[in-house]
């Protein structure tokens, strides 16, 4: 999948797309949920993973988001990142919002995410906040 905005970004689900380096380099360095994540799990992570890169007109890799799926049930929406210079751009919902589309036709029971600080970013494309957290738990958390 291949789709643009007149501002000339670009959203691509293809995974030669990708640049790991860079993903490695932004969520290594720049995130809160993977600072030192290596660049071998970046890129295992890559390849077992629906991908989502946006570019922008001069064709750099300016922002990231992966899906792991079974594509029947659940779905997690993870890593999502927009580097700094490209913030402000509603670059973030617009993935988010890709991430959705792409996944409707499968019609999954569930598709999760975990944010610190940008609920309002997914809530524009139809995120709510989970209705029952007590039903939840998690094995070997590191936070």
């Amino acid at each position: 999948m291949i789709t643009s905005r007149e501002d000339g970004y670009e959203l691509s689900t293809d995974p030669s797309r990708i640049d790991i380096d860079l993903v490695h380099h932004w969520l290594s360095t720049d995130t809160y949920w993977a600072l030192g994540r290596s660049r071998e799990a970046v890129e295992q992570s890559v390849r077992g993973s629906l991908n989502f890169a946006v570019h922008d007109a001069a064709g750099p890799q300016v922002a990231y988001a992966r899906v792991v799926t079974d594509s029947a049930t659940f779905a997690w929406l993870c890593d999502v990142y927009v580097a700094p210079a490209h913030r402000g751009r509603g670059l973030g919902t617009w993935l988010a919002g890709a991430v959705r589309d792409h996944l409707a036709p499968y019609h999954l029971n569930r598709v999760m995410l975990s944010t610190l600080d940008a609920h309002a970013v997914y809530a524009k494309v139809g995120f709510v906040a989970l209705p029952n957290p007590d039903k939840l738990m998690i094995l070997n958390s590191a936070g």
